[in-house]
């Protein structure tokens, strides 16, 4: 992770030259961000991301081959991203609304997406965010995504999870639940009149119990597990 005096390193990933231009605009508008490489196919980008190991990755779901002809998506790169710069986020910037790629995407571990439409108003705050160590997802996409997972774990029985589940505690519970109604650390314990320390130190023990990562994948597993209530509106990111 960079000092507070260094920017925040990104690297653009479409093959799309016009596409990638604006984004550079936008991010190298920002004084705390900084692009340090651009790719525009499968080889380029995997080269340049091993080179220079950025801290944000921001990639389009579709690419083309060097040798042009066939597209294919930029999901795809993702775990090829995990071997070569293994510390780098990625957020998907995309212009296509397509639940499945959305969903694959999360589930190879990208931490954001934005549409292209929206680029130039959230690309920045995506960044920042999941620098920071939070997840950015429009509630539209995020919504969609969780459903369908829900809906395909429905179907898987008998539940593996349960006795994972059985482990929590009473307060842990409660700190999931607030999780999923899409609150920071600092309003959980304020909801639950305990220190903010004490809610990392709950969701550290959360993960452990549960076998997930990060606060995505616990809100996502909360959903499909009934330890807390898809909300019928997600709220937006937070700027």
């Amino acid at each position: 992770m960079p000092k507070a005096t260094e920017p925040i390193r990104v690297m653009l990933v479409d093959d799309d030259s016009t596409a990638r231009h604006g984004l550079k605009r936008v991010v190298s508008d920002d004084p705390k961000l900084a692009v340090v490489g651009e790719a525009g196919t499968f080889a380029e980008a995997e080269r340049v991301a091993a080179e220079v190991k950025p801290d944000i990755i921001l990639l389009d779901l579709n690419l083309e081959e060097e040798d042009g002809g066939q597209s294919l998506s930029g999901i795809e790169l993702i775990p090829k991203f995990r071997d070569v710069a293994p510390d780098s986020k990625i957020i998907i910037v995309t212009g296509v609304r397509d639940f499945e790629a959305h969903r694959q995407a999360i589930g190879h571990g990208a931490k954001g997406l934005v549409l292209k439409k929206n680029a130039i108003e959230q690309v920045g705050r995506a960044i920042h965010q999941v620098y920071g160590g939070d997840v950015w997802f429009n509630r539209t996409m995020m919504w969609e995504v969780i459903e369908g997972m829900a809906r395909a774990k429905a179907v898987k029985a008998p539940d593996p999870e349960s006795l994972k589940i059985a482990s929590l505690t009473q307060r842990e519970r409660e700190v999931i639940e607030k999780v999923g109604e899409g609150l920071k650390n600092k309003a959980i314990a304020a909801r639950l009149f305990i220190a903010e320390v004490t809610v990392r130190h709950h969701l550290t023990e959360i993960y452990s119990k549960l076998g997930v990562s990060d606060r995505l994948e616990l809100v996502i597993y909360a959903y499909i597990h009934g330890l807390a209530e898809i909300p019928k509106s997600l709220p937006e990111p937070a700027e």
